[in-house]
């Protein structure tokens, strides 16, 4: 049973640190800009609410305002709190030396994903010079089932856990060749077990192959992957794998050995992200 908590239960937790958080998060590629009443109905907070909470985010600098259309949209500023994440993570700063090395010896893009929740966010990039029309920036979030990267961190888990996780998962086909099926699924962490990585083939991105393998902490725990991301009209599938599997392995044991990860919480005991800022917020609006 995969362990969970309740965090907004806690003493601790700051009901409307939570809610001016939910007004960063409701900007989105489709909602790039919003009025007042568009953030008040994306966030579930009242117009008053909202309004304080953007005025404050626009005081510090956090977002911006048209004044034309009077929309809110993130403002540059806003950056600063992811990049002091990869500025700061054991794992970004002990894994960019051996990813550039990749990157160089493959001359394809490789990208170290690390999980949370139910997705695997992009957290390290380095892009190819060569074709390569899939956009992955640093931030991104990916399901984990249909990811080599999902797949690699699931394979080296509990068989029970990893299996929770999946049923978990909303398991939809983004594209022809997303596996949903749970046999399917279980299957290609078996796969993975077997072989040191896993592997996708155009499971998000329509022609996308993906070769994945698992990053570890010092107690063995999963934390990261390594991914090296071809196209196929340059690869095949078994070709990718070949060649960037024994690659993969080989850059995310040199990350595990590097001591510069400890011993870390498993990811699948944490609260998925985003959940309690919308239940808090709305519990507070009396929703």
């Amino acid at each position: 049973m995969i362990p969970t908590r309740n965090a907004e239960d806690s003493p601790l937790f700051i009901t409307a640190l939570a809610r001016g958080v939910s007004v960063l998060r409701a900007f989105s590629e489709g909602q790039p800009a919003m009025t007042l009443p568009e953030l008040a109905e994306a966030t579930g907070l009242s117009k008053s609410s909202v309004q304080r909470f953007a005025h404050t985010l626009w005081t510090l600098g956090y977002l911006r305002k048209d004044p034309g259309s009077k929309k809110f949209s993130l403002a540059p500023w806003s950056l600063e709190l992811g990049m002091k994440y990869v500025q700061t993570s054991p794992l970004v700063l002990g894994g960019n030396p051996f990813l550039h090395m990749l990157n160089r010896n493959s001359q394809e893009t490789c990208s170290l994903a690390e999980p949370d929740g139910l997705d695997m966010v992009y957290v390290a990039r380095f892009a190819t010079h060569k074709e390569m029309f899939v956009n992955m920036p640093v931030g991104m979030r990916l399901p984990l089932y249909c990811t080599a990267a999902g797949r690699a961190v699931l394979a080296r888990l509990d068989a029970s856990v990893a299996r929770g996780l999946l049923e978990r998962c909303d398991r939809k086909a983004y594209t022809v060749g997303t596996i949903t099926d749970m046999d399917a699924l279980l299957a290609e962490l078996e796969f993975a077990r077997r072989n040191g990585y896993a592997r996708s083939n155009g499971e998000f991105y329509p022609g996308d192959i993906t070769v994945s393998a698992a990053v570890l902490d010092a107690g063995g725990t999963p934390v990261g992957a390594v991914n090296v991301s071809v196209p196929s009209s340059r690869w095949s599938f078994e070709q990718a794998q070949a060649v960037f599997g024994p690659q993969v392995m080989e850059t995310a044991h040199a990350i595990s050995a590097s001591r510069t990860l400890g011993r870390t919480r498993p990811f699948y005991e944490m609260e998925p992200p985003g959940g309690a800022l919308r239940g808090a917020a709305l519990e507070a609006e009396g929703l």
